[in-house]
């Protein structure tokens, strides 16, 4: 009888999990970065706040778009703006994640970069999620100084169009 409940179980989940990431849900999220755990050549860890906001056009691959920014003593304050997409591998909510970011450091230390994630989407309920990601930037400008490995920790929101809609 353990073993019939378990396994039930363990289909429910499967089931809800993939409809989570259906084509036509829209996301938002928001990501403290780094946490001081992540490198670079100068700096050795900063803090910095990321939000987030896409579309699911179709399944399984989300598209987004994002801003942030983020500051060290002594580092100047970034300010950054790019786009990005997740594939979310089937049934699971771990996803592999591509984006180009164009950082503004200086009016003289600009930057476009590159990046790549893996992360994964833990539901918390239905549509809330903790979303921790290892990700990698490449700076073209200046590889050795701000080329970045680092670690995220961001919340999610997973919401379909009727979701949205304000009931009266």
């Amino acid at each position: 009888m353990k073993k019939m409940v378990f396994l039930l179980a363990a289909l429910l989940v499967t089931v809800a999990a993939s409809a989570q990431f259906e084509k036509g849900k829209k996301f938002m999220g928001a990501s403290l970065q780094n946490l001081d755990l992540s490198y670079n050549g100068l700096r050795k860890g900063h803090f910095g706040l990321d939000v987030k906001g896409g579309y699911m056009f179709a399944d399984n691959l989300l598209g987004y778009a994002q801003v942030a920014c983020d500051k060290q003593k002594d580092s100047p304050f970034t300010l950054s703006a790019g786009l990005g997409g997740r594939y979310y591998i089937e049934q699971n909510g771990l996803y592999l994640g591509a984006s180009v970011v164009y950082k503004r450091r200086q009016k003289s230390n600009n930057d476009v970069m590159p990046g790549v994630q893996v992360g994964y989407a833990f539901f918390l309920g239905r549509t809330v999620t903790v979303e921790p990601e290892l990700y990698y930037e490449q700076s073209f400008k200046n590889h050795k100084d701000y080329s970045t490995v680092g670690v995220r920790i961001g919340i999610g929101i997973y919401l379909f169009n009727d979701q949205l809609k304000i009931k009266r």
